[in-house]
């Protein structure tokens, strides 16, 4: 779900549609109801993307979270009610020792006064009743208090609540504009976070890809050779390295450049990915019958003209394998930014 879907407007405004149970997939659409309308900073998109994937896990069979949610008319989310379950000490008020909290009750703004978040705590705590689960306990500020209350909820106290507090800033402050210039380490702490990887493009002397079988992953089966920047190491340096673990072959330099390869995180992976594009050349049939593999990464080499490769990839990994055979081709560099995780 998109945040701009958060902000649609409804169509059809009328009393509370029915809830229903919550699935992995209604997941990220709660954390972006909880950022934009329940915290008082909404978060970062990589911070969205994170707790969305770690909600949709909490929310599959066997996990700790439970959540109803409301639909509106447009697909999004009008509203939802999210409890985390937790083991507690057997007695006579948790006899099944597990007890709850009620983390996020929001409706979105276009939706509101129509009892749809009555709808899904209701339906949230039938869920939790059925399942032996008490006591149910609540954080219940001013704007939901009323309906904690009419749902059964009592007491006055709030819950006590530790976070731990952020390491004191450290500094220069710019005089004349206020601003603060952090020290290196903190203000590392601040920026994006991105794996780098290298690969190498391979054809045959038909100028068609070469691609190897990956063993490990389903996301990506057909692969350049290539992988994962380790620290300290350049992207040519780790192209040369990938290149000779992955089938035997050394490259020689120098580098030439095919391509720069930019996606964003996603469920599969937290953090934006970088990486090059090296030209590898042209390998003749003996050259392609030398390759070693490692059966630990990769299971098959293949070499197939560049349409025959579309029905066997996912649509972003045969993108980014035709924007790199263009460049091969034209000898200008392609700049390929939509490798993203988690879209096909």
């Amino acid at each position: 779900m998109s945040s701009e879907a958060l902000h649609t407007r409804p169509q059809h405004p009328s009393t509370a549609h029915a809830a229903r149970l919550a699935t992995p997939a209604d997941a990220e659409g709660i954390v972006r109801l909880r950022s934009a309308y329940v915290l008082a900073e909404p978060l970062p998109e990589e911070w969205i993307v994170r707790s969305g994937a770690e909600l949709a896990a909490r929310l599959a069979p066997g996990g700790d979270a439970r959540a109803c949610v409301v639909d509106a008319p447009d697909g999004t989310l009008a509203s939802c009610a999210l409890a985390l379950v937790h083991p507690v000490l057997p007695e006579p008020a948790s006899p099944t020792g597990r007890a709850a909290q009620v983390h996020t009750v929001v409706t979105h703004p276009s939706w509101r006064r129509r009892g749809n978040a009555r709808s899904a705590l209701t339906r949230l705590l039938d869920r939790l009743r059925a399942e032996g689960v008490a006591p149910v306990v609540a954080d219940a500020p001013g704007a939901v208090g009323a309906l904690f209350r009419a749902s059964g909820f009592c007491g006055s106290l709030a819950p006590m609540r530790m976070t731990w507090p952020e390491p004191a800033v450290r500094g220069r402050v710019d005089e004349k504009t206020g601003h603060v210039w952090l020290p290196p380490e903190q203000y590392a702490e601040t920026v994006m976070k991105a794996t780098g990887f290298a690969c190498v493009l391979f054809t045959d002397l038909h100028d068609r890809p070469v691609q190897l079988h990956g063993v490990y992953s389903a996301t990506h089966p057909w692969q350049l050779v290539g992988g994962t920047m380790d620290p300290g190491e350049r992207p040519w340096e780790t192209a040369v390295r990938e290149c000779r673990e992955e089938t035997g072959i050394e490259l020689t330099g120098p580098p030439r450049l095919l391509a720069t390869v930019y996606g964003l995180p996603g469920a599969e992976w937290p953090y934006s990915t970088m990486g090059l594009v090296f030209d590898g050349g042209r390998l003749d049939e003996a050259r392609l019958r030398d390759i070693v593999l490692d059966p630990r990464e990769h299971d098959e080499v293949r070499v197939l003209p560049l349409p025959e490769w579309r029905p066997l990839m996912p649509p972003r990994d045969f993108a980014r394998l035709s924007a790199v055979m263009e460049a091969r081709g034209t000898g200008v560099a392609a700049y390929f930014d939509t490798w993203d995780w988690g879209t096909e």
